[in-house]
C-alpha cells in the first residue's frame, strides 16, 4: 500500500498522540489554581516584538506544576476531534503553544520536562534558596506584596509575592519565598510575569489536577545541555525527513540562512547562564 508523504505525517501524529494518551493519568488534589501572563522578547535586536502567552500554575499537597495553557487546550480539543473522526481532524482551530515544557516544584527540587520528538526528557534543578528580601510593600491586582530580589542564571530579577496566599511557589523554576509569587520581572524587561487569574479555594474543593502523567511519567534524565542538543538534533533531522520525502522550502536559500543567523545573533533566552 503506498502513502502520500501528507498521510504518512499524519499516521505519525497520531500515533504519538494515541500512545501518550492511552496512559492512566494518576492526578493530586487541587489546593491552588493561579494563571500567570508571561510578557517576553526573544529576540535582542527586536526588542519591539513581544511574546504573550497564558501558563497555568496548579499546586497540589506536595507540589506544583507549570504548564502552558495552549497546550492543555491543544490536547483537551485534539481528544475532542480525535474521537469524533479518526480519519480526519482539522487541526487549524486548535491553540498552539510556544512552549513545550512543563516544570514540576517540589520542597526539594524544581524538574524541567520536555518532550523531543516521542522521547521524553527531563533534567533537575536545585531550589532556589538565595532570595534577598526587601523591606518594602506594593499593590499589585488588588493584592498586597513585599518584594525580593535575586539573581539567577545570569539575570537579576525582582519579584512581588504575597504573604497571605500561604504557596511557597511562582511561575516558571521560582519559588521559595514565604507567600505565593504575585509577579516577577527580569530587570532588563525582557521577562515579565504576572498573576492575572486565580480559583478561590472553595471552588477547588473535590477537584485534582489536569496535568497528564504523560507530561512527566517515565522521563528520562539527562542533563540540561544534553536536552538542548537533543531539541537542536530532532528539529534539524525533522528539516532533513520533510527534505527527503520531497518537501520543498521556497524560501530563498541565501536569505534563510541570513535570518537564522540574526536569530542567533539575538537569541534571548530566560536563562542566560547554565
Amino acid at each position: 500500500m503506498n502513502f502520500t508523504k501528507k498521510q504518512i505525517l499524519t499516521i505519525i501524529f497520531l500515533l504519538v498522540f494515541s500512545v501518550s494518551f492511552s496512559q492512566t493519568a494518576k492526578k493530586d488534589s487541587l489546593r491552588g489554581e493561579f494563571t500567570y501572563l508571561l510578557q517576553y522578547k526573544p529576540n535582542t535586536l527586536n526588542r519591539d516584538y513581544i511574546i504573550k502567552e497564558l501558563y497555568s500554575l496548579q499546586i497540589s499537597d506536595s507540589r506544583s506544576f507549570f504548564i502552558s495553557e495552549n497546550r492543555l487546550k491543544f490536547d483537551s480539543l485534539f481528544m475532542v476531534k480525535y474521537n469524533k473522526n479518526k480519519n480526519q481532524i482539522d487541526l487549524s482551530n486548535i491553540p498552539v503553544s510556544r512552549s513545550n515544557f512543563l516544570i514540576i516544584q517540589t520542597n526539594d527540587n524544581s524538574q524541567f520536562y520536555e518532550s523531543i520528538g516521542m522521547t521524553l526528557l527531563s533534567y533537575n534543578s536545585p531550589v532556589i534558596d538565595n532570595w534577598k528580601l526587601i523591606d518594602e510593600t506594593k499593590m499589585i491586582n488588588s493584592i498586597a506584596c513585599k518584594k525580593a530580589e535575586l539573581q539567577y542564571k545570569g539575570r537579576g530579577w525582582t519579584a512581588w509575592y504575597a504573604t497571605k496566599i500561604p504557596f511557597s511557589y511562582g511561575p516558571y523554576k521560582f519559588s521559595g519565598l514565604p507567600g505565593l509569587i504575585v509577579k516577577i520581572t527580569d530587570k532588563t524587561g525582557d521577562y515579565d510575569f504576572e498573576l492575572v487569574k486565580s480559583i478561590s479555594s472553595s471552588k477547588l474543593k473535590g477537584k485534582m489536577t489536569t496535568v497528564s502523567e504523560r507530561y512527566y511519567q517515565n522521563a528520562k534524565l539527562v542533563t540540561k545541555k544534553d536536552l538542548s542538543q537533543a531539541r537542536t538534533n530532532f528539529r534539524d533531522n525533522a528539516k532533513y525527513q520533510l527534505e527527503s520525502m520531497g518537501t520543498v522550502f521556497f524560501q530563498d536559500q541565501k536569505e534563510k540562512q541570513k535570518i537564522s543567523e540574526t536569530e542567533k545573533k539575538g537569541h534571548n533566552p530566560i536563562e542566560l547562564e547554565d
